[in-house]
């Protein structure tokens, strides 16, 4: 494949992702959750995506290729079947965020048309699935400049919403709501978990990707600086501006916040809503068949997956049966329960990345990355993300 994707490209690849996986899609069914806390729920979601991103950094230095956490595993563990698990799990995390993401695109296109969700959550994949399939270097250059459109949202609701600042009680910011107690910041947590998510994704470009050794951890470290940014400042002027009762009702919850803003045209909102959801699609697309890809050129899924188009210079075959899952999923389940799913699989494939990486310093295997952190990273990784999946599935209990 194409060498073709840039320090920048790639970073703008990857924050679009992020940024269009959460923010504009979910903050209001995080703050349904989590209430008054819904930044604590973020700031919780943040530390635990932070650590595992470190991990990530060091691993894709050192193994720069596209199956990504399935070659980290079976270089660690030697284990076929489990990295073959891992990787369908990737897969299926993948299909489960488009599917939300493309009725998150659905909700805001509402603001301008009635269509049924399934209609204009099935389309968009469609329409998304062909520009996957045209070439990388479109796929990622158009993510490109759909994230500096999503980049521009955020900074319009932070301008116009700039009182919250001075309005904000930090001290209730940063506290857990009585109202849903810690259960219900943990919920809302866990949901938020699924924001952050993106950085995992870039991986998957490492062989279309100029320099990967040094490209992808810092396009890592860059994406994850920049959304967390973003993030919380949007987020402390969405829950000061309107309650977290009105932003979990609300189809379109970033179109509502920017309204209470005092803003002019609020469409410009949900149009760039629509362009996030539509950027995170095109990367799971993308993440996705790239895994399929690399699966099957290792030998360890069917060889057809594989096969790459002689026009494209894309895998044809892994992009069309990752988009009929995803068309599949989108009809079939709701948004907070394909997000929920989301997470739980990323959480699960986070622990085994950074058991990885405890197994690969413990070998003391030949180091060619670019960057190398702490030996205790990965531990406290483990120990987040376990602790994440047990408090959501035994909590409420």
């Amino acid at each position: 494949m194409r060498r073709s994707l840039s320090l920048p490209v790639v970073a703008l690849y990857g924050l679009g992702n992020i940024l269009g996986a959460g923010i504009y899609v979910l903050i209001g069914k995080v703050a349904g959750f989590a209430g008054s806390g819904t930044t604590l729920a973020f700031l919780i979601a943040m530390v635990t995506a932070s650590i595992t991103a470190m991990s990530y950094m060091e691993l894709t230095g050192r193994y720069p290729v596209s199956a990504s956490v399935s070659v980290y595993l079976h270089r660690a563990f030697g284990k076929r079947w489990l990295s073959v698990a891992i990787g369908l799990a990737m897969v299926g995390g993948g299909v489960a965020s488009a599917a939300a993401l493309a009725q998150g695109f659905a909700g805001y296109l509402r603001s301008f048309v009635s269509v049924p969700t399934v209609v204009a959550s099935v389309g968009l994949l469609a329409v998304v699935g062909a520009v996957a399939i045209k070439g990388i270097g479109e796929s990622a250059k158009a993510a490109a400049v759909l994230t500096g459109l999503e980049v521009l949202g955020l900074l319009l609701i932070i301008w116009f919403g700039r009182s919250a600042f001075t309005e904000v009680d930090l001290g209730a910011v940063i506290s857990i709501d009585p109202a849903v107690g810690l259960g219900g910041l943990f919920a809302g947590a866990f949901l938020a978990f699924y924001a952050y998510i993106g950085f995992e994704d870039m991986v998957n470009v490492a062989e279309e990707a100029r320099n990967p050794s040094r490209t992808m951890p810092l396009a890592i470290l860059i994406a994850l600086v920049l959304s967390t940014v973003l993030y919380l400042l949007v987020v402390i002027v969405s829950t000061t501006l309107v309650t977290p009762a009105e932003l979990a009702r609300s189809d379109a919850p970033l179109t509502l916040v920017y309204e209470r803003s005092g803003a002019g045209n609020v469409a410009v909102l949900s149009l760039i809503g629509m362009i996030a959801a539509v950027n995170g699609v095109i990367v799971q697309v993308i993440m996705g068949s790239r895994i399929l890809y690399g699966l099957a050129r290792e030998g360890w899924i069917d060889r057809r997956l594989a096969a790459v188009n002689t026009t494209f210079k894309t895998p044809v075959t892994a992009t069309l049966l990752v988009l009929s899952a995803m068309i599949i999923g989108t009809a079939v389940l709701p948004l907070v329960s394909l997000a929920q799913l989301t997470s739980l699989l990323v959480l699960t494939i986070f622990t085994l990345v950074n058991a990885s990486l405890i197994a690969i310093k413990r070998k003391g295997a030949e180091h060619g990355g670019y960057i190398t952190v702490p030996a205790a990273v990965p531990y406290l990784g483990v120990f987040l993300c376990v602790g994440t999946v047990a408090f959501q599935i035994f909590g409420g209990m």
